[in-house]
């Protein structure tokens, strides 16, 4: 992602239910930490439904971009600032209808320095 490698970023990253969980490492080089600071990245990849028109995703209590539709590759690269209060949030739309799903980002280990 970004010139990065995913491994780099994050190990053993799950998701169960509503509850992502795994670790990520701390990056201050790089791409990422030299767009968004240096910090901690999740990554993700998702699969849309084939009726879906749209799928965006984001964090609450974001300190950044908010809500974003993902493109074609469907990957997503989100950096988490705090991982007990934001919560990451996916819409995803088809003709007349919305769906959208909240998971809780506290199970993640989030290395430091």
């Amino acid at each position: 992602m970004w010139g990065t490698p995913v491994s780099d970023m994050q190990s053993g990253v799950t998701v169960s239910g509503q509850n992502i969980t795994g670790t990520l490492k701390y990056l201050d080089s790089g791409a990422p930490s030299e767009w968004w600071g240096a910090g901690n990245f999740l990554n993700l990849k998702f699969t849309k439904d084939s009726d879906a028109t749209s799928i965006k995703v984001g964090l609450t209590n974001s300190r950044g971009s908010g809500m974003v539709e993902l493109d074609q590759d469907m990957n997503a690269m989100l950096k988490i600032s705090d991982k007990n209060q934001q919560k990451l949030k996916v819409i995803q739309s088809r003709t007349g209808e919305e769906k959208t799903w909240i998971f809780d980002l506290s199970g993640l280990v989030c290395e430091t320095e």
